[in-house]
């Protein structure tokens, strides 16, 4: 049998092959937003085992084996290691047109060179122990698998508070591999943290933001799950103050000073320089009794469904109005809203080179081959494609850095069948130029 991971994998016409093999495939890899330990980068963490690598924290997997009848003892439980690895490799024939069929080949054959099996219960054995066997070599810890994987840089998603030794540790190694942290305030968006006054924590956030310039950040990151009104500064004082005194100010009055914080913050990266991310769409944890008994991130959010266009518009329109709009990069999760945010964004392009605002790549549900070719036509009918900042992996694990490679093949397949039809030029380096600079030159460019 062919394998099914081979040189040509998803690409159709002879254009993408040459587009891919010759521009996008060399290209080294940043890793923009990711979810990835500090801790195990800098300490090159190694891993004992496949499914230490693989299946701890990895929500999309855990989503997939309930779906398919695994029991949580075997996903999150007290299972063993290899008992989870068996469970996993039982789901994978299970999930043809899922991502996470070709996502786990493209692992397997990048990872482990492991690439002329399928995984299923007949070679589950077989590739637990020749995976292990990899693990268990030289230079197959966390920092080692990005290297051997062509990651240039990964960007970390860092709370405030967060000391960034393990970025500056590794980043004085000058091994080739930069770690650099992204500003993530999510506790003080949403009153989680209200340990010191108004005025002190908006001074401890101006000043932790110029720690992080200093650790090289140059990107923040903002889960917004609706937009609101904001609210004036001296509500946002009193709403601060009655959750600090123990008074419950309500969804309406949170929201408000989310919105109102959000500005402020929107401020301090406009001029700091930094590109700001708003992840917007997400329905966190609707199944309550799972997140009494897991907590958040294991795999049970959703898409929400909320009209958003006029507020984002507006919160858009305050901070350009006052010259403060940071380069923003816009994630949608609910793919209704895709075309709508591709067209917003034009209406706050400045001149800026790259873009004030541009669309981000395919978020989440919408990291599958048919979000991402929707997403990619959207931008080209409505925006700029070659202004496209590149993929990411927005995961857990260190294995997952093929998503890169699985979006540049689709991104490549796309472009190769325009170039079959006639409706690209036949200019093969101009288009190829392209693939570079979305595969890695616009990524790039965010870190002066």
């Amino acid at each position: 049998m062919k394998p099914f991971i081979h040189p040509d994998f998803l690409l159709d016409t002879p254009q993408a092959r040459e587009l891919y093999h010759g521009f996008a495939e060399p290209c080294p890899i940043i890793d923009y937003h990711c979810h990835l330990s500090p801790a195990e980068i800098a300490g090159n963490r190694p891993f004992a085992n496949i499914t230490q690598a693989w299946l701890g924290g990895d929500h999309y997997k855990w989503r997939a084996m309930r779906t398919v009848g695994v029991p949580e003892s075997h996903i999150t439980g007290k299972a063993s290691d290899h008992d989870k690895f068996l469970a996993w490799a039982a789901t994978v024939p299970k999930l043809l047109r899922n991502p996470l069929y070709h996502w786990t080949h493209l692992e397997l054959a990048r990872v482990f060179g492991i690439d002329d099996v399928l995984l299923s219960p007949e070679t589950a054995e077989a590739v637990w122990q020749r995976a292990n066997a990899v693990l268990a070599g030289p230079g197959m810890g966390a920092r080692d698998i990005l290297a051997k994987l062509g990651v240039q840089c990964v960007c970390t998603t860092d709370d405030p508070d967060d000391t960034l030794d393990e970025h500056r540790t590794q980043n004085a190694r000058g091994d080739g591999l930069r770690m650099l942290p992204t500003w993530r305030p999510g506790r003080h968006l949403a009153l989680r943290d209200v340990s010191l006054p108004f005025e002190a924590m908006l001074e401890h956030l101006r000043t932790r933001h110029d720690v992080f310039h200093a650790a090289g950040c140059r990107l923040s990151d903002y889960s917004v799950e609706s937009f609101a009104e904001p609210a004036s500064e001296a509500e946002a004082r009193a709403i601060y103050d009655d959750v600090r005194a123990g008074k419950e100010p309500g969804s309406a009055a949170r929201e408000a000073f989310a919105a109102w914080l959000l500005l402020f913050l929107g401020r301090l990266d406009a001029a700091s320089g930094w590109v700001r991310q708003l992840h917007i769409g997400a329905l966190r944890n609707p199944n309550a009794a799972m997140f009494a008994r897991l907590g958040p991130d294991t795999g049970f959010d959703a898409i929400a469904d909320f009209p958003y266009a006029e507020p984002l518009a507006r919160h858009l329109s305050a901070l350009a109005a006052e010259g403060a709009l940071p380069r923003t990069i816009l994630y949608n999760l609910n793919p209704k809203d895709t075309t709508m945010l591709t067209v917003l964004c034009g209406s706050f392009q400045d001149g800026t080179p790259g873009g004030r605002v541009n669309l981000g790549p395919a978020w989440w549900f919408l990291d599958q081959m048919d979000g991402m070719e929707e997403n990619l036509k959207a931008v080209s009918a409505l925006g700029c494609l070659s202004q496209f900042p590149g993929m990411l992996t927005d995961s857990r694990s260190v294995l997952s850095v093929p998503r890169h490679e699985y979006f540049r093949r689709i991104l490549c397949r796309m472009l190769g069948r325009d170039l079959r039809d006639g409706l690209l030029p036949d200019d093969l380096p101009a288009v190829g130029a392209m693939v570079r600079a979305i595969s890695y030159g616009n990524a790039r460019a965010l870190f002066p």
